[in-house]
């Protein structure tokens, strides 16, 4: 069997700086097509936020001993960003608020749950990431007092999802945590 060539890692930054080059001038040139074109609508901006987000993922896994947590947060606080910026870009009419920031909330909360499941006696190296996930959760909450969504529903049950994982998680990981906790904190 042929295995192909391994690309060493000099020749690998070479290739990723051109992209990103290239990244960047595509960015700029969209921008002045924008702006001869279209000037009231900024679709371009909408385009360079994707550009930006697919760089940001695409440099985090490259990064080796990735944790599968981390890439979790990191993929939840992304994608919520790119939909707002969308949402406030296409006129602001609280979708992303409403319906998928909550839901990317209810997925991210899933998906450590299955994690856990999983690898739980990894559930340590896990748990900083799930605690973050748990506080980002809590947004769609502050949201509702705040009066910013309109549809309380999806917010109420991304919350209650994120507190109830949290509770699971621990439920299935309790002795592993307690353990940590002892030797970390000498009790």
């Amino acid at each position: 069997m042929i295995y192909p060539e391994k690309i060493k890692a000099k020749k690998s930054d070479k290739i990723i700086k051109i992209l990103v080059g290239c990244s960047i001038l595509i960015a700029v040139i969209l921008v002045a097509i924008n702006k001869l074109t279209t000037p009231e609508i900024h679709w371009a901006g909408i385009v360079n936020a994707g550009i930006l987000y697919t760089w940001i993922v695409v440099i985090y896994a490259i990064k080796k001993n990735i944790n599968i947590a981390g890439h979790v947060l990191l993929q939840t606080i992304a994608i919520s960003i790119l939909v707002i910026y969308m949402d406030y870009k296409l006129g602001n009419q609280g979708w992303s608020i409403n319906i998928v920031v909550p839901i990317i909330i209810m997925i991210a909360n899933l998906t450590m749950l299955v994690l856990t499941i999983v690898s739980h006696k990894k559930y340590i190296k896990y748990g900083i990431y799930q605690l973050i996930i748990i506080l980002f959760s809590m947004l769609p909450v502050i949201f509702i007092t705040e009066h910013i969504v309109q549809n309380k529903t999806l917010s109420i049950i991304a919350s209650g999802i994120s507190i109830l994982n949290f509770i699971l998680c621990l439920a299935l990981c309790a002795k592993d945590v307690k353990e940590v906790i002892v030797r970390k904190f000498h009790m």
